[in-house]
Formats: structure tokens, C-alpha cells, sequence
């Protein structure tokens, strides 16, 4: 065996989606870094080797899709990839080099595949020192030194080694007063899928299960028990395996992993012949398809959960506890699937109730976005010791929601950068929330990730001290079912397929509109009454304090009654007469809501308008997201100037509690458009930092192959004002990632800093979220 030593700043250990945001954050903030990984390809769960695609809180609200790290490699998957995405088991190996390319790209970045860690040692009890490691058929032993560890294995590997404590299983109810929780506490944990994916052959092709797979012949099994095989029609569906493909007890998630590989091996098998063979709709409908491809490494929901310096619980994102060491954010349901899988009488309660869009489980299991803190990724008994991932501080109940990839790429990226900002700092890592977080907040929000209670306050950021001024600025006059957009390759995610094609008034409706000026004189809405007489809705004016102010008791500001006369596609107005004395405020939303009348419907706008979402009454109190973040025809009178030029400093890159975007004005002003930055004194000007619009609306699986944003600039140039004219410093063709970071070879003193967007990829208007301008 060959013995090697290696040293660094920083040891992550598991390249799961967590732990590559972490190696790569780590190095990018100059610690040297190293990644260790037992699979061949990096990824984890979302690898091709198990294939869950990458879900997260946009599943659930509108623009709420994690950015920084994770959503770079996202864009870059959907930029080449040919494959159309839907759900588990579409993943290919274009996914895997999308990340490989990004680990050898990192400078700092040195990374281990098929390695796996066998030991650790310790310094003392409170402080790792090493671990060692094998390389699988390369009989190659490593002893790995780190000032700072992360343990991203799932499992929970290194912590355990090192002797922390862990929970695994359920927690009572009554110890935290969870109401997702059991009445007594007990080991169950979430089980493991593996999935499966058919391709069409264009002609009839066979299947005989083997003797040994199970065999399925019970139809209720599937279609009254919570495990859909969605028969509505969208074929393209049944290609692909299926979540609750799923085992857990009575094997153990650590130890029996293998015998658990067989048991879902079987059962594949088992659910594929029933299509193929036995299905009275499916059969048919499959006769032409055939196995391309079965999983054989399970994905693991749960199994150890390291103790951190804080625990956190389903409280917290239900009730959105605001952490002064808010690292990350969540946002996917409290999604606990029943212990045992397919061997218990129904799958988790969402599936069991058919995915009803309200329920009393769905009005009470959705949360976020909520915050996540630091220190329930510190391990409370080692303090060189991280975790990200499913291994994280949390109760069973809590880790329902943090535990999808999405959300722990976040917090991947998150400890990362703490690693990193401890070693440069000459502190533990336990230290980072009491002597560091500011920093590393603000650190985050320039790599570009969000954090809900935190803005750019960076005090090296000249743009937030620039008077801010573009060539044109767009406004929200109104959007009708006619208004055309530019949305091609932007779909929804087709297991989430919210509403039928009408848009009657079944419950109350809600549209989120920007307002810029203390003057709102009238609303109108698009609405058809197809009966033979008047209808009548109520209608409300409520402030929400952002685009996830769901509330339907929100302060209200106005109301009335608007009269519906017979017709179709007719404009009903509403002299609502708002100014700041009835407590209109610019630079906030307000919410309109539309009551419940079935004879009414109020039409969706034939585009989506940036910033302006909307809801419904899923009861309880509250909305959710109606349909998969659509805007509904509304005209705002006086057109409302939300897309100023000054967005750009908001401190915020996202729709949020306002538009937080420069939008040029499309109609009269055509590319090329620009936005200028301008001081009274000269700054010697080094970095220019900006964050397009685009890829935040809606989940992954929304978007379609080789797709590139629309709102995504695609080419411009960034220019300095020097001896009396612009001088251009570079020009950027073909882009359509939306964070882009420019460092110049060497510093230019200049009082002014142009962007000009020549185009973009679709959208006539140009449109930013943020810029930075540093020294």
C-alpha cells in the first residue's frame, strides 16, 4: 500500500451536491482545499448514478430558487445538456461533468474521487487533526491534514469518528413541541429510493420480471395508497422511476445499505412489470418501451444527524425564526415520508392525499422562505468540525424540509465560505458566529446566494455610495391575456401542474403589484362573466410586506365591491383613490385580491411580468403560489415606475419585498440600453460585479434543454469615464449565466462606470439586479 501525506487549510469529506458547493466556495475565498469522495463522479444524490433531480423552495414560491454556486452549475447543466428534465432518474453524465469541470477549474481545489475515509485522528477531544483515507483500485492510502473539517457524508462518517454526538430516528412530540413529530420518540427514519428510466423502441418490447423480483398485482397498491403513476396523459412521465420506489425499517438506513439496494432492486422490477404487464391503461401505452436504465446506489433521506451548537426544529421554518447567524434559506414542505416506504399501507401524507393543492396537511406542512443559522452546521463537540447536507443539526421533523439538495447546496456554500473565512481569520470554526458573521454574511450575498434578513451593507462596495442613472426605465402600466412574453423554454414542472386552463374564481385570488409613487388612482382587472346576469366580487387592497406575504389577513388599505355585468374578457374598474395617507408606501408591495365567485373568472396575463406573482386562499389563514408563478391581467393607473435604475443598489438580487430590478423601457427605448454609476471623486476602480434577471422563477425542472434565460444579458461592455471620455474596458459576448464577476489587470481611477447591454437572450428589455463596483 502506498502511504501519502497531504496538508490544507480546508478537508470536505463527501461530494455530494453540499459538499462540492463547499470545496469550491472554500477554495474560491483562497484556502487551500481538498475534496474527498467515495463515488466516481461528483453529485451525490444528484449524480447520475442515483439521479434525484435537484429540488428546492421554488417548488413551492416564486422566485425562491437558490442562486450562488449551485444555481451556476444549474445553468450550466440546462445550457448543454440535450435532455429534457422532469423528475428522478433523467439525469445523465452531462450533469457530472458540468461539476467536474468546476473542480478542476478552482484554483486552491484539489479533490480525491473513489476515496473514502477510514479513520480519524484527533488533536484532542475537542479538535481533528487528520483523516485517512484509501483510494479504491489504486492501493493508495492518504493521511489528510486540515485546519477545518466538513463532514458532508450523508451519514454523518467523520463526525461519529470523531466522537460527536448524534441523533438518529424521531423525536416525541412533546420534546419540542413539534406537531409533525410522534407521540413517542422511536428509530424510524426516511427510507432510500433507487430509480429507473425507459426509453421508446418504436415497436413492441417485451418484459418478464425475473423469479426473484417482487411481484405486484394489486392496482389499490399504487392508485388508492399515495404511489401515483400519474395516468393523466403526460407519457413522457412514466420514463422515469419514482420517489416512493422506497425502503427503509426494518433495515437499518447505515449498516443494511446493501441488503436495501437488493430490496429496491426488487421492487423496480416489480413496479416496471406491473406498467409493462399488468396496468389495464399503462400496458398499452408502454408496449413500445423498454428499460434504458436502473440505479443500483440508493439514495439515503436519513439516517445520522450530528448534534451542532444549535438544533433546529420545524418551528423554525414554519414560524420563520430570524437567526443572527442566517447562513442559508429553505423552503421546500415539512416532506416526511412514511417509515418503512412500500412496505407501509400509503407513502407519505402529500402523495396519499392525490397532491391536493389544500388539505389541512398541505396548509399546515408548507413553510419558508425561512432562514437557516450557522451553527447548525458547527458540530457543538469538535470546533474544526462542519457538516452540510442531511447530516445536519435538525430534528427528524425540521429535516423534512432542509434536507432536499437545493437547500443543501446552500448550505454546502455556506460552510465553505466560513472554512474559509476562519482560516484566513486565524479562528475555529466554532468562533465564526460570535467573532465573524457579519463578514461572512456579507461575503455570501456578493457570491451571490440570498439570505431573507440580510442586504448588502458591504462597506467596500462603492456602488452602494453611486448615484445610480440608466438610459431608460421601465413601468408597470399593466399586463392583459394578450401581452406577449418572452418566456420560450421556461415550463413548469409537470408533476406540479396546478391549475385546469380556466381561471374561474373558485377561491380567493391574490396579485402582487410594485409600488413606486404614493399615488394609486385606479386598478382594473380582465374578467368574464358567462352567466345572464351581474355578478359581483369583492375585491381588497392588502400591503404584504413581500412576495411571500401570504397572509390573508395582511393590513388591508382599501376595499369595495366591483359589479361584473354579462360578457366575456371585459375590464372592470376600481377607483381605489390610494395615496400615503391611506398608507400607501413606495418601494413596497401591495397585494390585490379578488374574492371567491365561481361565475367569475379573472384571466391570467399572456406574459409574466417580472416581480408581480400571485396567490390563492389555500384556507388556514394564508395563500400559497397559484399555478407555477404566473401574473394575472391587471392594469395599475398611474403606471407605477418600479424598475428604476437606483434597484440596482437595493441590496437585494431577487424579487422580494420589492421588484429589486432595472428593467429598460422595451417599447420606446430598444437595445442597446445603458446604466451608469457615477461619483463626485475618482475611484480607482479594480472589480465589476453584476447579476443578471433570470433562472430564479421556478424550479430546475421548469426549464427546458439548452435553455438560456430570456431576461439574461447576453452581450455588453463595461466602460469608464477617463480624461473626458468613455473609454471601454471589455466587452462580453454570448453570456447567459447571471452572476458575472470582472477583475481588471490593473486598477482605473474613474468617477464614472457605464454597463451597456447590446442584447440579451430574447427579452427586449435590458434588466440587473445588482452591480458592485470595488477598489
Amino acid at each position: 500500500m502506498k502511504q501519502k501525506i497531504e496538508h490544507y487549510d480546508v478537508v470536505v469529506c463527501g461530494g455530494g451536491l453540499a459538499g462540492f458547493c463547499a470545496a469550491v466556495a472554500a477554495a474560491r475565498h483562497g484556502a487551500t482545499t481538498c475534496l474527498i469522495h467515495d463515488r466516481p463522479v461528483f453529485g451525490g444524490n444528484s449524480s447520475s448514478e442515483i439521479r434525484v433531480t435537484t429540488h428546492g423552495a421554488a417548488a413551492f414560491h416564486a422566485y425562491a430558487r437558490e442562486s450562488g454556486i449551485v444555481s451556476e452549475l444549474l445553468i450550466q447543466e440546462r445550457a448543454l445538456n440535450h435532455e429534457f428534465i422532469n423528475e428522478n432518474g433523467w439525469t445523465n453524465s452531462v450533469w457530472d461533468m458540468v461539476m467536474y469541470d468546476m473542480a478542476v477549474s478552482t484554483p486552491n481545489l484539489t479533490f480525491h474521487l473513489n476515496t473514502s475515509v477510514q479513520e480519524t485522528k484527533m488533536k484532542n477531544k475537542r479538535s481533528i487533526e487528520a483523516v485517512v483515507c484509501r483510494t479504491a483500485n489504486a492501493e493508495i492510502e492518504m493521511t489528510v491534514y486540515g485546519n477545518t473539517f466538513i463532514d458532508c457524508t450523508g451519514d454523518g462518517v467523520i463526525a461519529d469518528m470523531a466522537g460527536c454526538e448524534w441523533r438518529l430516528g424521531e423525536e416525541a412530540r412533546a420534546e419540542f413541541d413539534e406537531m409533525f413529530a410522534p407521540e413517542q420518540a422511536s428509530s424510524n427514519v426516511m427510507g432510500s429510493s433507487i430509480h429507473f428510466k425507459a426509453i421508446d423502441m418504436g415497436r413492441p418490447s417485451p418484459f418478464k420480471a425475473p423469479e426473484w423480483a417482487y411481484h405486484y398485482e394489486d392496482a389499490s397498491f399504487f392508485y388508492k395508497m399515495g404511489r401515483p403513476l400519474f395516468n393523466t396523459g403526460l407519457t413522457d412521465r412514466y420514463r422515469s422511476g419514482y420517489w416512493w420506489i422506497e425502503i427503509g425499517m426494518p433495515w437499518d438506513s447505515i449498516y443494511d445499505n446493501e441488503e436495501i439496494r437488493h430490496q429496491l432492486t426488487r421492487h423496480t422490477l416489480g413496479v416496471w412489470d406491473w406498467i409493462k404487464n399488468k396496468d389495464p391503461k399503462l400496458k398499452e401505452i408502454f408496449a413500445n418501451y423498454a428499460l434504458d436504465w436502473i440505479g443500483q446506489v440508493p439514495g439515503k433521506r436519513e439516517s445520522r444527524r450530528i448534534m451542532g451548537q444549535y438544533l433546529m426544529t420545524e418551528r423554525d421554518a414554519l414560524h420563520h425564526t430570524v437567526f443572527p447567524d442566517e447562513v442559508a434559506f429553505g423552503g421546500w414542505n415539512i416532506d416526511l415520508h412514511t417509515p418503512g416506504g412500500l412496505l407501509a399501507p400509503t407513502s407519505e401524507p402529500g402523495a396519499a392525499e392525490g397532491y391536493a393543492l389544500v388539505s389541512d396537511f398541505m396548509r399546515k406542512s408548507i413553510c419558508g422562505p425561512y432562514g437557516i443559522p450557522l451553527r447548525m452546521l458547527i458540530a457543538k463537540d469538535v470546533d474544526n468540525l462542519m457538516m452540510a447536507g442531511r447530516n445536519v443539526s435538525a430534528t427528524h421533523a425540521a429535516l423534512g424540509t432542509v434536507r432536499v439538495i437545493g437547500t443543501t447546496a446552500v448550505m454546502g456554500q455556506a460552510v465553505g465560505t466560513a472554512a474559509a473565512l476562519a482560516a484566513s481569520k486565524g479562528i475555529s470554526a466554532a468562533d465564526v458566529p460570535e467573532k465573524a458573521i457579519a463578514e461572512l454574511q456579507q461575503l455570501l450575498l456578493r457570491d451571490h446566494c440570498f439570505l431573507p434578513n440580510v442586504k448588502n451593507e458591504d462597506p467596500l462596495d462603492l456602488a452602494l455610495s453611486a448615484a445610480i442613472t440608466a438610459s431608460s426605465e421601465a413601468k408597470f402600466a399593466g399586463i392583459s391575456p394578450d401581452t406577449a412574453g418572452y418566456h420560450e423554454g421556461l415550463n413548469v414542472w409537470l408533476s406540479q401542474l396546478q391549475t385546469s386552463h380556466t381561471d374561474l374564481l373558485m377561491k380567493r385570488r391574490g396579485q402582487w403589484i410594485a409600488v413606486a409613487t404614493c399615488k394609486l388612482d385606479s386598478l382594473q382587472v380582465c374578467v368574464s362573466n358567462n352567466t345572464q346576469q351581474t355578478e359581483y366580487v369583492k375585491a381588497y387592497v392588502m400591503q404584504a410586506d413581500s412576495i411571500w406575504d401570504y397572509r390573508i389577513g395582511a393590513p388591508q388599505l382599501a376595499h369595495a365591491t366591483l359589479e361584473v355585468p354579462p360578457g366575456a374578457h371585459q375590464w372592470v374598474e376600481w377607483k381605489v383613490e390610494l395615496s400615503a395617507a391611506a398608507g400607501l408606501q413606495p418601494g413596497t408591495y401591495i397585494r390585490l385580491d379578488l374574492d371567491e365567485n365561481p361565475n367569475v373568472e379573472w384571466h391570467r396575463a399572456g406574459k409574466i411580468e417580472p416581480g408581480h406573482v400571485c396567490g390563492f386562499d389555500m384556507g388556514g389563514g394564508k395563500m400559497r403560489r397559484y399555478d407555477n408563478g404566473i401574473s394575472m391581467s391587471v392594469q395599475v393607473d398611474p403606471p407605477q415606475p418600479c424598475y428604476s435604475a437606483a434597484n440596482v443598489v437595493s441590496g437585494y438580487t431577487r424579487p422580494y419585498r420589492y421588484t429589486n430590478l432595472w428593467r429598460s423601457e422595451p417599447d420606446t427605448h430598444p437595445l442597446p440600453q445603458w446604466l451608469e454609476l457615477s461619483w463626485e471623486e475618482e475611484h480607482n476602480i479594480s472589480t465589476v460585479e453584476l447579476a443578471f434577471a433570470g433562472n430564479l422563477l421556478r424550479e430546475y425542472h421548469a426549464y427546458e434543454p439548452f435553455y438560456r434565460d430570456p431576461q439574461c444579458v447576453r452581450d455588453y461592455t463595461i466602460s469608464v469615464w477617463v480624461d473626458g471620455e468613455w473609454r471601454e474596458l471589455l466587452a462580453c459576448e454570448g453570456n447567459y449565466q447571471h452572476k458575472r464577476v470582472h477583475r481588471f489587470d490593473r486598477p482605473v481611477a474613474t468617477n464614472k462606470v457605464r454597463i451597456t447591454v447590446l442584447a440579451t437572450n430574447g427579452d427586449p428589455s435590458a434588466a440587473i439586479y445588482e452591480v458592485r463596483c470595488y477598489e
